[in-house]
């Protein structure tokens, strides 16, 4: 089984891609690879970070990686908060946080459309490739649900009645824009020799 590293320190999104990736590939955590450091995100496209941590974790420890980016882009925010979703509230990169300021900048707006994006990019031997996955939905005007992290527990998907954190792991990575994302990413790596 060929290894591969999924370069995140969040133990929820690699717990959600293990899953996926299951009997396909033996998916090392920086922790495996021995990469402690906090890797930047500083670029201002979800595309840019998702290379930028792929990037330095083949330059730093030569090992085929992935990395993700992905951002709660809302209509009536003109986009907000994208690329910044994950310090929305601040630097100490809170959910509560985060959520609490959502609601409360889209208290007085009808329109309740938003879209999950996730920027994946893969660095196999070297070469750069890049997947995209995107769910359709609206925010809710209160927290429903326990499952999942980040705005989960404030988004409904296009053609459901229920948040990602009422849904389980696997109805969520079924539909989820992480989830399409990594399903072209593991498309494609099944289609490589």
């Amino acid at each position: 089984m060929k290894q591969l590293c999924f370069a995140t320190n969040n133990r929820h999104k690699l717990a959600e891609v293990s899953q996926m990736l299951a009997g396909k590939y033996n998916l090392l955590s920086l922790q495996d690879i021995g990469c402690h450091e906090e890797l930047a995100e500083d670029q201002d496209t979800l595309e840019g970070n998702s290379r930028q941590k792929a990037a330095y974790v083949w330059e730093n420890y030569r090992v085929s990686c992935f990395a993700d980016d992905t951002g709660l882009e809302v209509e009536a925010l003109n986009g907000a908060p994208g690329v910044y979703s994950a310090r929305y509230a601040g630097p100490q990169r809170s959910d509560n946080d985060n959520i609490q300021l959502l609601l409360q900048n889209l208290a007085a707006h009808e329109n309740r459309k938003a879209r999950f994006r996730t920027s994946v990019t893969l660095i196999l031997d070297g070469k750069e490739h890049q997947f995209e996955g995107i769910v359709e939905g609206h925010i809710t005007k209160e927290w429903k649900g326990n499952k999942g992290f980040g705005y989960d527990p404030v988004f409904v998907p296009e053609g459901y009645d229920r948040t990602f954190a009422e849904m389980s792991a696997e109805e969520k990575n079924a539909i989820s824009h992480r989830g399409r994302a990594i399903r072209k990413l593991v498309d494609f790596l099944k289609a490589q020799p």
